[in-house]
């Protein structure tokens, strides 16, 4: 992924940073996919040693 930020400054010193709408989106729903993956990496180890359930006992327990 190419970004093309514009710094902006202030008193001599990077204060912010802009960049095009299009780049913008693109990294949030990159943070978002890391995001989503890590707490499904954090979700897996917590469940190592249970015991899974087959649909059929979800479908049940939900009432579906």
């Amino acid at each position: 992924m190419e970004i093309h930020p514009q710094f902006i400054e202030k008193e001599g010193k990077k204060t912010f940073v802009l960049l095009p709408i299009e780049e913008y989106q693109a990294l949030m729903e990159r943070i978002c996919d890391y995001e989503d993956l890590k707490d499904l990496r954090e979700a897996k180890a917590e469940s190592i040693g249970q015991q899974a359930l087959s649909l059929q006992q979800v479908l049940a327990e939900f009432s579906v």
